[in-house]
């Protein structure tokens, strides 16, 4: 099983950048699909990037698609996500999910990390 460890979220203005990190625990990391997703008040979680064990393969939400970026680093069990120009409406708790199973950038019942809050002021 692996356990995930999010930092990084913090207050930003629109048009700024964050890089959040997501550190794992466990030998077997370089065997998950790794992902963020996200959570605004009100509304439920929702899906912003994966990519698998590898590195090899990215998926992201039509929403941050050429704003964020996720990377991840098996030597370290981290992994990334580079967001620029941030608007408003990113603003959320931002979540770390770790999967075995990504298809079609569909992670299977995910471990998920606590949560790091990034909040973009206008």
């Amino acid at each position: 099983q692996v356990r995930l460890v999010e930092s990084g979220g913090g207050l930003v203005q629109a048009g700024g950048s964050l890089r959040l990190s997501c550190a794992a625990s466990g030998r077997t990391f370089s065997t998950y699909a790794m992902g963020w997703f996200r959570q605004a008040p009100g509304k439920e979680r929702e899906f912003v990037a994966a990519i698998s064990w590898s590195g090899g393969s990215t998926y992201y939400a039509d929403s941050v698609k050429g704003r964020f970026t996720i990377s991840r680093d098996n030597a370290k069990k981290t992994v990334y996500l580079q967001m620029n120009s941030l608007e408003p409406e990113d603003t959320a708790v931002y979540y770390c999910a770790a999967s075995q199973t990504l298809s079609m950038g569909v992670m299977t019942s995910p471990t998920w990390g606590q949560g790091t809050q990034v909040t973009v002021s206008s």
